[in-house]
């Protein structure tokens, strides 16, 4: 139950049980986010391995980046364009709320989404061959777990949506069997250096989770959008340095 909640809501792909999400498996469904972002980059190294037959390798790139937002329904993307508008506005957190909740995207949010996608492309065409399909599956699978963190340690800035349902029903248990994954993931394909990438993607989550919580008065929805969004570029940028730095995986053996 828990894992076909996190997948409906994670992705675009139907699951067992109707297209709603399930209540009593909203809280459940936190533990699961890695285990779908897993999924997501698994497509992402299938497409790559395909299109890079034929395809140079920036327009590669700038296709997977656009099969993610694809994948996932463009609803994180969504987030951050709301949270860069909700950021604009100077006056009181109830404003930027109010801001964040209309349905219209506003200059911050475009400029925000656009400057997102450029970091993206630019990252993925950066990272070392020996370290793109590593990337390409940590990147979703540790940037989902950030957000199940954020859902968890930080207050709700609002006392509906859906971003509050999730917070309402979710555990320490939960978010601690979602670090576990996230932990065996990275050091499964990183080693000693994946546990490194974890704590310091947590570090980062923490420090924007904490920005966005005093900026607006808690956490939102959109918010849990932008820090997946946010997470993507980070671990990627992350992989960078550690490919600088000499780092290597044996996936890079098979691929």
């Amino acid at each position: 139950m828990g894992f076909w909640t996190a997948w409906r809501f994670l992705t675009v792909f139907p699951a067992p049980g109707g297209r709603g999400l399930s209540e009593s498996g909203m809280g459940r469904s936190i533990a699961y986010f890695p285990l779908v972002g897993l999924i997501l980059g698994a497509i992402l190294v299938g497409l790559d391995q395909l299109l890079g037959l034929f395809l140079p390798p920036l327009l590669v790139s700038a296709l997977l980046v656009v099969s993610l937002i694809l994948l996932t329904g463009a609803l994180h993307l969504d987030g951050l364009m709301d949270t860069c508008d909700g950021f604009a506005v100077r006056s009181s957190a109830v404003e930027r709320l109010k801001v964040m909740a209309d349905s219209r995207v506003g200059g911050f949010g475009v400029v925000g989404a656009c400057c997102l996608i450029l970091l993206k492309v630019i990252s993925l065409i950066t990272i070392p061959v020996g370290l793109r399909a590593v990337a390409l599956l940590l990147m979703p699978a540790l940037s989902r777990w950030s957000a199940a963190y954020a859902i968890t340690a930080f207050p709700s800035a609002k006392k509906e949506g859906l971003g509050q349902m999730f917070k309402a029903r979710t555990s320490w248990l939960n978010i601690g069997m979602a670090t576990v994954i996230a932990a065996a993931l990275a050091a499964t394909f990183l080693g000693y250096i994946g546990a490194a990438l974890v704590v310091v993607v947590w570090l980062i989550t923490f420090l924007l989770a904490r920005i966005l919580s005093l900026r607006l008065g808690g956490l939102t929805g959109d918010t849990y959008g932008a820090i997946i969004e946010l997470s993507e570029v980070t671990n990627l940028i992350l992989i960078i340095v550690i490919g600088k730095l000499g780092g290597t995986s044996w996936l890079d053996l098979y691929l």
